[in-house]
């Protein structure tokens, strides 16, 4: 540890968790360089937000461990207005002005806030108006108080840009905060930028009333902050402070201002601040280029120790006139500050959860086991009785549930499964929600409380593969629904915006996009940048993964690996040094704020328990949770996973169509789906060994959405293995995945089924284990089983055992070999032999690489096999329900499945068309949903479907019952050129475009004006098939193939060897596709080529450079189909040389 003369503690820092695209290094990098320069102590003040206290916390507790007496000081550099009322009704008259509003709200709030340092050291738009203020905390009140206030701070009414604090909310929330002035961006500063103009005494009498403010609010706890640099007004505004200090008797402090955490990384920071500005306008602080040196910029922003501190100030004063003692003494004070007046102390990080939860006159514990009891008893089915007397036959139920109720008790988890149960109660109301999702599926308190639907008992699921009892972490329950944004707006309307809380995903600069932008700012030709990136994972993963002794499975490896395994990567940046120095200094800095897909945390007053921020409109944590970061729980707050699956959209509007056309209910509520899905769905209901079924879809391959079954591969095998069960299916499943499929754990296990006389077991312990799985140790649960049956290990020593194999746990290799010597033991003495039972360890060790969790693979399946239920007994249904769930992007792959299923598919009509596609009577058709059309929108979809039918142009255009505001002419020409109006054309029109031009383009205001349009456009005749074709396609984002080319000629494609262009064969070269645009382009020799991008009957859009055209001579027709020779290789995807020779238009 160095050492200061001066004593000194830098109390206004930033880093690059808070200070986004403003300061570099994460909270530890800036403590771990302070502590080794001397300093014993560090504030962290990021603008308008504390979203690396948990960095902050963390690593001062690892510091701490390792013996460092090292204090973190808690605190912010808020944004700050003298008031917020004020300001909000000039903010509220701009949107009084069009042209203002429509720029207020394009620039849409986040929770990554980029401060432009230059914008607040000048005088400001009043929307954009704001200085900065540091915060600093005393104790755990001033911390709750700090957070409270950020949290205001990002309500609506606070925030546009900027978050912002005023004086009233520091009123209400300054006890236990000591609060200074800050920097040239600073709340002297703006007193010292609006009022410099009108002289020194403009500024010192704006400058005491806010002194008069601050210390009526702060008291002695307000002081003067002075800096250090060669800004010729930042001496200015020192000399102001200075004399604010003497008139008042207040405090100064000087500070570094820290933005990176060592001073030879200056210039990765001046970096990192202009990729935060590429694509926008330029930033108020300068231009693009980079500093050839750090006194350009004029001062060093890195954490300083007290003599370095001194230095700073002689050599940036040295033709100012300051007073040493006084500036030494503001040194000083910091020291004083952050050792006499500030506490040391951690957060509280008491684990907060909700106590609305648990019953009044209740206990948590006492409330989880009556409601998991009746629950049982209810789900079981059990007499009302039961409850009182249990009889021996379902003391293995009771039993299970007292064990996991005292598991959960003892761990003092009751009101986490009381959270969750409440969760799940307003989601079974409103929603489909999955069978069980992971572990929790092995939980019977879980199916007791209609978290999960399986019984865990009837499927040998293991509790202890769920919670260990000696689990210190909390448990992690992934809840699936059909609509996961409804459910989270349902628990904050219901609980409120400060109790539940969306969880913050902070996106990060990766390698291959850094590698490009850094190239960009050094002028490297973006090809050659290009290439390297697309080069650099194939290289590196095959290194990486031998190193690491993976021979299987996706592996993704680090950027440090990356950097060390890729040789076309190493040439790179041996060749341009500059970029490597910056990609090791920037990668992994954080560049935005997005949301958790579905966690969210759920407490009371979580406002004043963390400082909530705002991304895009929506209240969300400043802390993440996740495979790289785990900071939510260390802090005492628990995630939630409510994750949304499409499937389970799907059968919801399957169902809806099944009860219209088979119940007579014509408008479905949701009441009526979930009584459907609790007669014929539920997995308590519902036949799991119906042939049928399985006939149908798993063993012959009638795939259509199937859950889990969508990849050729996945249905492939399962055809091969021929599933009769859920075991089975859940099997195959666990299978198919890329560990497995690599080591042929897929043939093996095909083969074990067709010679299952073959397979030896040690015992019948073995025998009843993994009979199921044909002698194969296909789920984890297995291994925790037969260590515990054939070894002696407990159920939780086994499942640790699982843990430690994977190298996923927390397991070492003592606990690995203590319990390696206690299962050998156990074998023995129930007459195993050694070596039998070192054959076995040996098998546990081979298979927990590629073991997947029992109970989440039986859970799965379940809604595998709920899908192929409702696609055998109700195909239409089902058929139109995928339909209408699957994205654009492979919807005419899906209408081509229908179709070779014996579906019609009829297009958009304005008279049979609704929401969603809809089902003839005859359930042979399936009719194309008018919101399919772009540029139709709900308002005009409501009053299509409650005025329809329309029987002619006349009737289409004036009835007076139609809101023709909300069915405009934007909306009618869509459904015009779309086909849907098709039916109206009678025989008055020559054709579709004569009636568009008639009735649409010259949008007729009276009946007479039609008649007119009809004579003066009759010429117009009908739409070519070029325009149909481009109309299908750019307003339905279907393209019409059957246009084009016929399914007889794609036949004949197919039997001759020629693929479509999605299905390439690089060995053969030769396949076929439809153009559907061709893009001129320049190479960088001046020569013409084209980028042709093409469709084909996958529906994949992929694009060919054509080299070498000749305009005069080369010629390629718009959606006509051609065949042709391509090249492919990574660099440039599909190219040909020599279109004249290599393209051949097909008929």
């Amino acid at each position: 540890m160095g050492k200061s003369n001066i004593k000194f503690v830098g109390l206004h820092a930033h880093s690059v968790a808070g200070s986004i695209f403003d300061a570099i290094g994460y909270p530890q990098e800036h403590m771990d360089f302070a502590y080794e320069n001397g300093s014993d102590a560090l504030a962290l003040t990021d603008h308008g937000n504390m979203n690396g206290l948990a960095y902050q916390v963390l690593h001062a507790k690892k510091m701490q461990a390792e013996g460092k007496d090292f204090k973190p000081i808690y605190g912010c550099e808020a944004y700050f207005i003298p008031s917020v009322k004020e300001w909000r009704e000039e903010y509220d008259k701009s949107l009084k002005n069009k042209k203002q509003a429509r720029i207020i709200k394009k620039e849409e709030q986040s929770g990554a806030t980029v401060e432009d340092e230059g914008a607040t050291k000048n005088s400001q738009n009043v929307l954009r108006r704001r200085r900065h203020l540091v915060l600093l905390v005393q104790n755990q009140t001033g911390l709750n108080n700090l957070f409270k206030l950020i949290s205001e701070s990002y309500r609506d009414e606070n925030y546009y840009r900027y978050p912002r604090i005023d004086y009233d909310l520091l009123s209400k929330y300054n006890e236990g905060i000591i609060a200074a002035s800050a920097c040239l961006g600073g709340i002297y500063a703006g007193n010292y930028w609006e009022n410099r103009e009108e002289g020194s005494d403009a500024v010192m009498n704006a400058m005491r009333e806010t002194t008069r403010r601050m210390q009526s609010i702060f008291g002695d706890r307000w002081y003067g902050e002075l800096q250090w640099n060669n800004v010729p007004e930042q001496h200015e505004l020192n000399q102001y402070i200075i004399k604010i200090s003497k008139e008042f008797n207040m405090k100064l402090i000087s500070t570094a201002d820290s933005h990176y955490p060592r001073p030879d990384v200056w210039k990765d920071r001046e970096l990192y601040k202009r990729l935060g500005w590429l694509g926008k306008s330029t930033p108020s602080w300068g231009t693009a280029e980079i500093p050839e040196g750090v006194e350009e910029i004029g001062y060093e922003l890195y954490p300083k120790n007290g003599d370095q501190m001194w230095a700073s100030y002689k050599e940036y004063s040295k033709e100012q006139n300051y007073d040493d003692r006084l500036i030494k003494s503001s040194l000083e004070e910091t020291w004083n500050i952050a050792h006499n007046r500030i506490e040391k102390f951690f957060p509280d990080n008491t684990v907060r959860l909700p106590s609305f939860v648990v019953p009044a006159g209740s206990t948590a514990d006492q409330a989880l086991a009556k409601l998991a009891l009746d629950g049982l008893c209810e789900v079981m089915g059990w007499p009302a009785q039961l409850r009182m007397t249990i009889s021996p036959k379902h003391r293995e139920y009771i039993n299970r549930l007292k064990h996991e109720l005292d598991v959960i008790s003892d761990r003092g988890f009751s009101k986490y499964f009381l959270t969750m149960k409440s969760i799940c109660d307003i989601a079974n109301n409103s929603m489909l929600t999955g069978t069980g999702r992971g572990s929790a599926a092995g939980s019977l308190v879980a199916y007791a409380l209609r978290i999960t639907q399986v019984d865990p008992i009837k499927y040998g699921l293991l509790f202890s593969r769920f919670l260990r009892s000696d689990a210190t972490d909390y448990p992690d329950i992934d809840y699936d629904v059909s609509d996961s944004m409804l459910l989270k707006e349902k628990l904050v309307d219901l609980w409120g915006e400060d109790t539940v809380a969306p969880i913050s995903n902070w996106n990060t600069l990766q390698l291959r996009s850094l590698i490009k932008d850094i190239s960009k700012f050094y002028g490297i030709p973006f090809v050659e940048a290009n290439r390297v990136t697309d080069a650099m994972l194939k290289e590196a993963i095959p290194l990486a993964k031998k190193k690491h002794g993976i021979k299987a499975g996706i592996y993704a490896p680090t950027w440090q690996e990356v950097m060390e395994f890729s040789d076309t990567l190493q040439k790179y940046l041996l060749k341009y040094p500059e970029v490597k120095k910056h990609v090791e200094g920037l990668v992994g800095s954080v560049k935005s704020c997005s949301r958790h897909a579905g966690g969210v945390v759920i407490g009371e007053n979580l406002d004043r328990s963390m400082p909530l921020i705002n991304s895009k409109g929506v209240r969300q944590t400043p802390w993440s949770e996740g495979q790289n970061v785990r900071h939510l729980e260390p802090m005492g707050f628990i995630k939630y996973d409510l994750l949304g699956l499409a499937t389970l959209k799907m059968m919801e509007g399957a169902i809806e169509h099944i009860l219209r056309r088979h119940h007579n209910i014509e408008d479905p509520s949701f009441g009526d789906i979930k009584k459907f899905y609790d007669q014929h769905l539920h997995p308590d209901i519902i036949d799991f060994e119906d042939q049928k079924v399985y006939d149908n879809v798993f063993v012959k391959g009638n795939w259509s959405g199937t859950f889990q079954f969508t990849e050729e591969g996945a249905q492939k095998f399962c055809v091969r293995v021929k599933p009769k069960e859920i075991i089975g299916t859940a099997a195959i499943t666990s299978i198919y995945r890329p560990g497995p499929l690599a080591a042929g754990v897929h043939e093996d296990y095909i083969d074990a089924m067709a010679n299952p006389h073959k397979i030896k077991y040690l015992n019948d312990d073995h025998r009843e284990i993994t009979q199921e799985t044909y002698g194969f140790l296909i789920f984890q649960e297995q291994i925790a089983l037969l260590a515990h049956k054939l070894g002696g290990l407990t159920l939780d020593e086994g499942n640790l055992l699982r843990k430690i194999l994977t190298k996923k746990g927390t397991g070492k290799d003592d606990k690995r070999t203590k319990l390696r010597i206690k299962f050998v033991k156990g074998c023995e003495g129930n007459g195993i032999s050694t070596n039998d039972a070192n054959a076995m360890w040996s098998k546990f060790a081979y298979f927990s690489g590629y073991g997947f969790n029992k109970s989440h693979a039986v859970a799965y399946s379940m809604i595998s096999y709920q899908c192929a239920w409702l696609w055998t007994y109700y195909p239409a249904e089902w058929m139109a329900a995928f339909l209408d769930k699957e994205p654009e992007s492979r919807k005419e792959k899906t209408i081509n499945i229908a179709k070779n299923y014996g579906f019609d598919v009829a297009p958009v009509n304005i008279n049979t068309s609704g929401r969603v596609w809809e089902i003839s009577p005859d359930g042979k058709t399936l009719i194309q949903p008018l919101s399919a059309i772009k540029g139709v929108g709900d308002a005009a979809i409501a009053q299509v479907l409650a005025h329809r039918p329309f029987t002619d142009a006349e009737d289409l255009l004036f009835r007076e019952e139609v809101i023709y505001g909300k069915l405009n002419k934007k909306a009618l020409d869509a459904l015009c050129r779309a086909g849907a109006l098709d039916k109206l054309v009678d025989g008055r029109f020559t054709g579709r475009k004569h009636f568009w031009s008639a009735c649409i383009v010259d949008r007729p205001k009276s009946k007479k004006k039609l008649q007119k349009n009809i004579q003066i456009y009759a010429e117009e005749g009908d739409f070519s098939d070029d325009e149909i074709i481009q109309f299908k396609a750019d307003l339905t984002g279907m393209f019409p193939l059957n246009m084009v080319i016929s399914h007889h000629s794609i036949e004949q494609l197919l039997q001759r060897g020629v693929p479509p262009i999605s299905e390439f064969d690089p060995d053969l070269r030769v396949c076929w596709f439809i153009p559907r645009k061709i893009i001129v382009k320049k190479t960088k020799k001046g020569k013409t080529y084209w980028l042709v991008e093409v469709v084909d009957s996958n529906n994949e859009n992929t694009k060919i450079r054509c080299w070498g055209i000749k305009p005069e001579k080369d010629h390629i027709h718009i959606n006509r189909p051609y065949m042709a020779s391509l090249q492919y290789n990574g660099d440039w995807g599909f190219s040909t040389r020599c279109v004249g020779k290599s393209f051949r238009m097909i008929g």
